[in-house]
């Protein structure tokens, strides 16, 4: 690897960066472009996972169409945020991963390593595929986006609409814009190296 980035990166990614949510006005009325979302996710696709195996499928849901069949399968407590919020990725995992590992994991033949395996796709799909949406996360604060990711939704609901027929199932949603900082409530307290971490 090379150097370590300044401050200023770290405090853009981490340090100062919130999760923007709760309300309707989490969000500046101020638009997400397409192209930064490509660029986001042009980002998040090389970060690694197991076999290379990429199963993170997303949605960007942006048009006023989309938000209102979005609404239909969200809690009570999150239609505001999602439905002020510029876009909303929906982070989805698929499950027919597999299938592409000869074209995307060269080294050896990995089919065998999930074909017919229910429990091995499942977890290896969720698994990789939260990874790759925290990547995503970071690759869109990266660019100058805030983030709100949550669950509060019903999985089944977001598959019957906007994945029906496939084997591709949702794992979280990220609402992305441009935060608005008067919305934000002080930060919650975070584990200490201690207590959360051990050297052996």
């Amino acid at each position: 690897m090379t150097n370590p980035l300044n401050d200023l990166a770290l405090d853009q990614l981490f340090r100062t960066a919130r999760t923007y949510r709760r309300s309707a006005d989490a969000w500046l009325d101020k638009p997400v472009s397409d192209d930064l979302l490509r660029q986001a996710y042009d980002l998040a696709k090389l970060g690694p996972t197991s076999a290379n195996c990429q199963p993170l499928r997303v949605i960007f849901v942006r048009s006023a169409e989309a938000k209102q069949k979005l609404r239909a399968a969200l809690s009570p407590d999150n239609v505001e945020q999602t439905m002020a919020a510029p876009a909303t990725a929906i982070i989805a995992a698929d499950h027919a991963f597999y299938r592409h590992l000869p074209r995307v994991y060269t080294e050896e033949n990995a089919v065998p390593w999930f074909e017919g395996k229910p429990e091995a796709i499942a977890a290896t799909a969720f698994r990789n595929s939260s990874l790759q949406g925290a990547y995503l996360i970071i690759a869109l604060r990266a660019l100058g986006l805030d983030c709100g990711p949550m669950s509060g939704f019903s999985s089944a609901k977001v598959d019957e609409l906007f994945f029906s027929g496939t084997e591709i199932k949702s794992n979280f949603l990220i609402n992305i814009g441009y935060g608005n900082p008067a919305s934000l409530r002080p930060r919650e307290q975070r584990f200490a190296f201690e207590e959360a971490c051990q050297i052996l």
